[in-house]
């Protein structure tokens, strides 16, 4: 075994911070030597992104061809090409994108900064394929899910529509990872946005339910338009995200249409990360997803994979975290988001 001063200082030298406990230096004891040690922690995350951001040159990202092979299930429709705001389809987050006049138009529509940040543009794609999908009309019935305190249900609110919105019971989201970013709403008026929606509209048209995405109640239904951004990577595993989606059109009438947003892997369609806190999702995953949809006769729109060609879309930004924030290094792999759009069968089967 090694020293206790040895395993103290390995943590001080390859993860930057001191020891939480001494049970913590005494797990790290277990070593035989000191070369098992230094081999150990040299492979820690902590440890690669300092080399990343002060040694060696900033990672790019290179397409990997995977992206390029079409899906299995010839029932899901294909684009590659740069993806828009002016015409979305089920897309990545692109620099381009952060360029486009519809991206400041929604960005000023929701009292959002227009920062190339892909949490950004993950709101303003919701609100882009509502528009281009035509759901945007006064009356019509909005459900969304895992709100936090986003100002996607105040918009809509001022557009005219009827919102409901919703966030995990406080029992279930405490420990998650949305809850340490603080965007559980835990109510209704975290939700308020007074830059974009009076209080007295906002109270008339947007109401608030906790729901637990991993089990819709099924009295929720009769909606125009269901939406999530960012929320089903936090559900415990990739297939409890793919069964959200799913379960998601339940809740739409017949040709109502759902778009979620979420974290997809860009690295790999084999090796990626699921834990109870977040799950990205492989291309595999999407078009298992897409695939079991259309064949049941929902109406899948394009999958385009395209992940952009401008150096902005080479950045990769590690820990800390800044701008741009596009594509970023997360457990071991390069991700950014994806939105994907279906359209519930008009008539049931």
């Amino acid at each position: 075994m090694v020293s206790a001063e040895a395993a103290a200082w390995a943590l001080r030298l390859f993860v930057g911070r001191e020891p939480t406990d001494p049970a913590e230096v005494e797990f790290h004891r277990g070593h035989p030597d000191l070369q098992s040690l230094r081999q150990s922690f040299a492979a820690t995350v902590e440890f690669q992104d300092f080399l990343q951001r002060s040694v060696l040159p900033p990672p790019t990202y290179a397409m990997p061809a995977f992206l390029l092979r079409h899906p299995e299930n010839p029932a899901i429709p294909v684009v590659f090409e740069e993806p828009t705001l002016a015409r979305p389809v089920s897309q990545l987050c692109t620099a381009s994108q952060f360029d486009e006049p519809e991206f400041r138009t929604w960005c000023s529509a929701l009292d959002l900064t227009p920062d190339k940040h892909r949490k950004v543009w993950e709101f303003c794609y919701v609100a882009a394929v509502m528009w281009a999908a035509g759901v945007l009309e006064p009356g019509n019935r909005a459900l969304g899910f895992g709100c936090g305190t986003e100002p996607v249900p105040a918009l809509l609110a001022r557009l005219g529509l009827d919102v409901l919105a919703t966030d995990a019971p406080q029992g279930i989201v405490a420990g998650q990872a949305g809850d340490p970013a603080h965007q559980h709403t835990g109510g209704l008026f975290n939700l308020e946005k007074p830059t974009i929606l009076d209080r007295a509209t906002f109270l008339e048209r947007v109401t608030f339910r906790p729901v637990d995405m991993n089990a819709i109640p099924a009295d929720l239904g009769g909606f125009d338009v269901c939406w999530s951004s960012g929320a089903s990577g936090h559900l415990g595993s990739i297939q409890h995200g793919l069964d959200f989606f799913e379960n998601s059109l339940a809740a739409l009438k017949p040709g109502g249409l759902a778009v979620h947003t979420t974290e997809f892997n860009l690295q790999s369609n084999d090796d990626t990360h699921e834990d109870t806190a977040v799950s990205l999702f492989r291309k595999r995953d999407i078009e298992a997803l897409l695939g079991r949809l259309a064949d049941a006769g929902h109406e899948v729109w394009p999958l385009n994979l395209h992940p952009g060609t401008t150096p902005m879309d080479e950045f990769i930004d590690l820990p800390p975290y800044s701008l741009p924030h596009l594509k970023l290094r997360a457990a071991r792999h390069v991700l950014t988001s994806i939105g994907l759009v279906v359209r519930k069968r008009a008539e049931q089967v």
